[in-house]
């Protein structure tokens, strides 16, 4: 079945997202972030249940406070951090880990 016989969207629909793991939608093809960008580690503290995921996978620019809590290195993420951050983010189990361009 698909998804105009649904009645849901296709992924060109939805401005060409698809859902990636743990079911949250990505940029896909040309709406890539360019890696050089800069970007900035946040957590949001009301949904974070400090599993440490995040500090298992970078620990070089988050850290654990005595808590198990993460915190993170102030400043934006390296380029050569990028991937690793990227993936830290989506390995979250609370979705918890956000990368972001910096405001």
């Amino acid at each position: 079945m698909s998804a105009d016989e649904r009645g849901g969207m296709s992924g060109d629909e939805r401005g060409g997202m698809r859902a990636g793991k743990h079911g949250r939608m990505s940029a896909g093809g040309r709406g890539r972030r360019n890696r050089n960008q800069p970007r900035e580690l946040r957590v949001n503290p009301v949904a974070c249940q400090a599993h440490g995921v995040c500090i298992e996978l970078l620990p070089e620019l988050i850290s654990a406070d005595p808590w198990g809590y993460p915190v993170i290195a102030p400043g934006p993420v390296p380029p050569a951090l990028i991937p690793l951050a990227e993936r830290a983010a989506n390995s979250c189990p609370t979705l918890a880990l956000l990368l972001m361009s910096p405001d």
